[in-house]
């Protein structure tokens, strides 16, 4: 286990008692939204000092703005402030965050070698794409270091190999249930109609799989250049998880959404999985995930939590200050849709992660019917955009940390693919938007 120290591991089990409140919470027994929310932040406190300076920067930031715009909007102009529930932004999207990652518990995924013979050139970057991106769908960042891990065994990771963990990881933000972007927008807009944006957010995510093998095999000589050799077994786990959680989405609890099936079933198959090894060999296994692996997950916990304390004063401040009646467009169509993906996309290349930028947007709206399913496609499509280019994104970020590859340099090699890609998606949100007006 990675060695943690005292005030590292109390964090974890802060964050592991977290998201039990808020399974609890399912249940309908006793209202524990607020437990959660002080739980989680009480873990990010005791945390702070061990979140990378630039990320804690970020958060350090969006936290002041959000509690001074609150603050600005109780005693400037007499609104009304809910302050035990002010940190409660976001926090369920955490939740389900931190039950993802016990999907890590479920056999050995990291410690499997690759199976199958050994492949290259183009064919090998689709298959590293294709790896990436459909075990990320329901395993997110793990998958790219599971995956970058097996491929640095036999040299040192090329620019290609980078770009397609990069871009195969990115693009499932485009019509996985299981991200954190598709948490954040069913948050934000819970009248989405999830189908709408598979239709198509998933064809736009295979055009990032052919447009990253076609571009890469242009510019680079990728005749010796490795790649991921996908066994099809590789793909039961994450088929099999989706299919359980529509499941239960449509048949056995239809009344909790995606976002809260994915937060207690994600952690429960992990623990049932594991119990054929005994109760013991199960609870040292969570034990080690707890105390190790969540603490891990201090980067993206706090910025998440941040961000919803400043959506949380951001719309309170505009309220107060505009009425509760103003919003930033009167309604919310194709263009609004196109200057919205833009703003975004063009803000993470400043190091903003997309979750500000749509946390913004969407405090700022008044979304009525089929408009909530196309702010929605709008912010996927930017935060896979956003992700794959921004210098400062958890993905470059986490590139960097393990494979010693610069933010700025990915953000310079995926200029062109993200432009292209803008362009697809700036061409969906027009036919979305067609379709949602019939």
């Amino acid at each position: 286990m990675q060695e943690t120290t005292p005030r590292q591991r109390l964090a974890g089990v802060l964050i592991l008692l977290g998201l039990m409140a808020q399974i609890v919470g399912f249940t309908g027994w006793m209202t524990t939204i607020h437990m959660v929310s002080y739980l989680l932040w009480a873990a990010v406190f005791l945390l702070w000092r061990d979140i990378p300076r630039r990320s804690r920067l970020q958060a350090g930031v969006l936290i002041a703005l959000g509690a001074g715009m609150l603050l600005v909007a109780r005693f400037v102009y007499g609104a009304e402030v809910d302050w035990p529930a002010m940190l409660q932004g976001n926090a369920f999207v955490v939740a389900m965050l931190v039950g993802v990652s016990f999907i890590s518990l479920i056999g050995k995924q990291g410690n499997k070698g690759a199976s199958g013979q050994r492949v290259t050139g183009a064919g090998g970057v689709l298959r590293t794409w294709l790896g990436v991106h459909f075990l990320g769908t329901i395993l997110n960042l793990s998958t790219v270091f599971m995956v970058g891990d097996k491929l640095v065994r036999r040299r040192p990771l090329s620019t290609p190999q980078l770009l397609a963990l990069n871009r195969g990881l990115s693009s499932a933000a485009l019509w996985s249930p299981f991200f954190a972007s598709m948490g954040v927008v069913l948050s934000l807009a819970p009248e989405v109609e999830y189908a709408q944006i598979a239709l198509v957010g998933f064809p736009l995510a295979m055009l990032s799989g052919l447009l990253t093998t076609l571009e890469l095999r242009r510019r680079f000589d990728l005749r010796e250049v490795d790649g991921f050799s996908l066994a099809p077994r590789s793909l039961l786990m994450p088929v099999g998880m989706a299919a359980l959680v529509m499941l239960f989405h449509f048949w056995l609890t239809p009344s909790l959404t995606i976002v809260s099936i994915i937060t207690f079933l994600l952690p429960s198959v992990a623990v049932l999985s594991n119990l054929r090894d005994g109760p013991l060999f199960t609870l040292r296994r969570v034990r080690q995930h707890t105390l190790s692996r969540l603490p891990a997950m201090r980067g993206e916990i706090s910025l998440f939590l941040a961000a919803g304390l400043l959506t949380l004063g951001l719309s309170t401040l505009v309220s107060a200050a505009a009425g509760s009646d103003w919003t930033l467009f009167a309604q919310f169509g194709t263009p609004q849709a196109m200057i919205s993906f833009a703003a975004i996309a063009l803000s993470a290349l400043a190091g903003l992660h997309p979750i500000i930028g749509v946390s913004v947007l969407a405090s700022v709206l008044n979304l009525q019917g089929g408009e909530q399913t196309l702010f929605a496609f709008v912010a996927l499509g930017s935060w896979a955009v956003g992700t794959s280019v921004g210098p400062l994104s958890g993905i470059n970020l986490s590139l960097q940390g393990r494979y010693g590859v610069s933010g700025y340099r990915m953000m310079r090699h995926n200029l062109l693919y993200a432009a292209v890609m803008s362009a697809l998606i700036l061409i969906a949100i027009v036919l979305l938007s067609t379709q949602l007006r019939r």
